[in-house]
């Protein structure tokens, strides 16, 4: 999908995980929110490490550096799981 093709509403305001689930909020409003355990870097990493994260792709992604674990809006918005890891 090209950031053309994108909802600007769906752009990343704000990341958090509590009690083992992880709540994207997006500048339309909506709050998304998936058990953390669907991303095993993000549920084997530290809370400093899961603090640390930033917007990409002009904010329709999420970037984890310490963990090296990329989330994008769109797979969150349709449902879609990370493949396992190989």
């Amino acid at each position: 999908m090209q950031s053309s093709d994108l909802d600007p509403g769906h752009r990343v305001r704000d990341v958090r995980i509590v009690d083992e689930r992880l709540y994207v909020d997006l500048e339309d409003g909506q709050t998304l929110s998936v058990p953390v355990e669907i991303y095993p870097r993000l549920a084997t990493g530290t809370d400093e490490q899961r603090a640390n994260w930033h917007s990409t792709r002009s904010g329709w992604g999420i970037h984890w550096p310490d963990l090296d674990e990329d989330i994008d809006t769109s797979s969150l918005l349709s449902g879609i799981r990370p493949a396992p890891p190989q």
